[in-house]
């Protein structure tokens, strides 16, 4: 075992390590949120997770931008596969270990993982070109400035430049392979570095190519092995989490609301005609429910989950009516600020413990009033988002604090609440008036 398999292994365990670690974090922040049942219904689950996660079924809805994500999520998870020959390598110091026991299947598999590594680069070129000079309108809002653009393009340029150095890797073996030289197997078929590149490395001598090869092999894998450490603070993150996301999400009709329990117990003993009216109410078992969400841990562990899964496309905001006609709300920045917050609370319990309070909510600091009471209910949102996320369900618990804990609502709310209450309808004038237009005219 020579010094370099030593420090291919050492990288490996210390890339595994900090993912693992990152993910821990994830998981206790996802796990602040609270308790919801979603194990119901187990087939159905696995047949839409199939069908949205694996299957980017609702991705296609837009035909363009749908077929070069699917190039690139193909083409980066099965171009992955080779992974397991590069640990191989990496830690014994063998050289396309996999060939022989291939066989004439492995110069499929190299052949096939070139053109998806083809697709994937030109794709990301695509998308590059499509936020930076087209500018496409979903993806210049306020939400998407600073960080989240940085983000998005150092993920497509680091896909691009991986996808490079995978093709130059086998140009340069390629052109090793015919000049017979010693550790370079003939293996693998080339149609497209083939074709590219290697008429450019003929003319190259021995030494220099195998640094290229070397070299690109090296870059590939740790720059794989960071890329796999740059998802927990990215939103590529979704490249994960979208598949337990769309498992574990909403079954029910979309237009179907969640109930708190004890509202419906009072409005219960409202209707009960045994009930004792002036009864002292029992003592809540437990910790006090609050009504709605204030802050990040009034929300499910689902919807937390929701927050780190957002893929931060915009096809949410690109459909909301109330985003389109320019009022503030954006349900991508719903479950930006959700995710924004999540991670402060948890860097907050990190470093002083469960109980600290810094002062701050996510009502208020980060998501405002105005934008909560811009939203309609349509759930154009829900309906658009590829990995099955609700922002709907955050808005409208954030919406029952303010109600229900904080007394604050529009006028134009206020008025139909009340009406409500002293007419049993929306309009103001009572009951005994309802069929006087009968007699008008």
């Amino acid at each position: 075992m020579g010094i370099s398999n030593i420090f291919f292994i050492i990288a490996l365990a210390a890339a595994g390590f900090w993912f693992a670690k990152n993910l821990n974090k994830i998981i206790r922040n996802i796990n602040l949120g609270k308790d919801i049942d979603r194990g119901d219904s187990k087939a159905e689950r696995w047949k839409k997770m199939f069908m949205v996660a694996i299957g980017q079924s609702k991705m296609v809805k837009k035909p363009i931008s749908g077929a070069l994500h699917i190039a690139v999520y193909v083409g980066f998870v099965i171009i992955n596969i080779e992974m397991l020959e590069i640990v191989i390598d990496g830690i014994f110091g063998t050289h396309r270990v996999l060939a022989e026991p291939l066989g004439s299947f492995y110069n499929i598999l190299i052949g096939s993982f070139e053109i998806l590594a083809f697709l994937v680069l030109i794709s990301c070129l695509i998308f590059l070109i499509r936020r930076n000079v087209l500018k496409v309108k979903r993806f210049g809002f306020r939400e998407m400035l600073g960080w989240p653009k940085t983000d998005a393009n150092i993920i497509l340029i680091v896909e691009i430049m991986l996808m490079s150095a995978f093709l130059k890797m086998n140009a340069a073996d390629y052109v090793l392979q015919q000049r017979g030289v010693e550790h370079y197997i003939q293996a693998g078929a080339f149609p497209i570095s083939g074709s590219l590149i290697v008429p450019l490395y003929e003319s190259f001598s021995t030494g220099f190519l195998i640094f290229v090869e070397r070299v690109s092999w090296w870059f590939h894998i740790i720059g794989v092995l960071l890329f796999l450490n740059y998802l927990p603070y990215s939103k590529h993150f979704h490249i994960i989490l979208a598949f337990p996301n769309v498992f574990f999400s909403k079954l029910d009709p979309k237009g179907k609301f969640t109930n708190m329990e004890a509202v419906t117990k009072e409005v219960k003993l409202m209707f009960d005609p045994e009930a004792d009216p002036y009864a002292a109410p029992a003592e809540p078992e437990g910790p006090v429910e609050r009504f709605g969400a204030k802050d990040v841990q009034d929300l499910t562990w689902k919807q937390l989950m929701d927050a780190y899964s957002c893929t931060e496309c915009g096809r949410c905001t690109e459909q909301c009516p109330a985003a389109q006609t320019g009022k503030l709300l954006s349900p991508r920045k719903i479950m930006m600020d959700t995710r924004d917050r999540l991670e402060e609370v948890g860097k907050n319990i990190a470093k002083h413990g469960a109980d600290h309070s810094d002062g701050k909510s996510l009502l208020g600091d980060y998501i405002l009033e105005e934008e909560l009471w811009a939203c309609t209910t349509c759930n154009a949102c829900t309906e658009a988002c590829p990995v099955m996320i609700d922002p709907l369900s955050i808005i409208m618990d954030m919406r029952r604090s303010l109600i229900m804990e904080d007394s604050k609502a529009p006028a134009e709310i206020t008025n139909m609440l009340n009406n409500i209450e002293n007419n049993g309808a929306p309009w103001q004038f009572s009951q005994t008036d309802r069929a006087n237009w009968v007699n008008e005219g």
